[in-house]
């Protein structure tokens, strides 16, 4: 199965000097029966809004992180149906998932990031993000234009220059 883990810059570089993610349990976005019962049968579409998913909490994780770079970043893995279960969150996060335990980086399929033309945008919308929550339609927009940004995809042998 497919699982889309979101983190920030600096958690890129840690779990690529450690050659895994983890210690699990890993939350992780992937495509889900209620999902598919929510959106369709597309797998392209089904995978893409995963991947919008975990964008949404990699911008969490910036929110919590005023250091790390302003950049969104999702790492793509493949794992055994078996390590991943539904995470609590039902028709809020129907993508929502957890990973049992780590996961080495050679099950990486990809690294999905933004772009730098997107700092400016994942900036405000990181700094947007509490205000959203409670009910700023302001502040939601503002969230939402971060999603205007298409993450990039990289493979996973160019995650060293997305670190330098």
């Amino acid at each position: 199965m497919r699982v889309y883990v979101p983190l920030t810059l600096p958690g890129l570089a840690e779990v690529h000097g450690k050659g895994e993610l983890g210690p699990g349990p890993l939350d992780a976005y992937a495509v889900t029966p209620a999902l598919r019962e929510w959106l369709s049968d597309d797998i392209e579409e089904l995978e893409y809004t995963t991947l919008g998913y975990a964008a949404q909490a990699s911008l969490r994780q910036l929110a919590a992180r005023p250091d790390a770079a302003r950049r969104r970043v999702v790492v793509a893995v493949d794992v055994p149906d078996a390590a991943v279960a539904v995470a609590p969150g039902g028709a809020e996060d129907p993508a929502a998932v957890r990973v049992t335990g780590p996961v080495p980086m050679k099950k990486a399929a990809a690294v999905h990031v933004d772009a730098s033309d997107a700092e400016q945008a994942v900036t405000a919308a990181a700094t947007a993000l509490a205000a959203a929550d409670g009910g700023d339609e302001a502040a939601l927009r503002t969230v939402e234009g971060a999603e205007d940004h298409d993450l990039m995809w990289f493979g996973v042998q160019e995650i060293p220059g997305l670190l330098g």
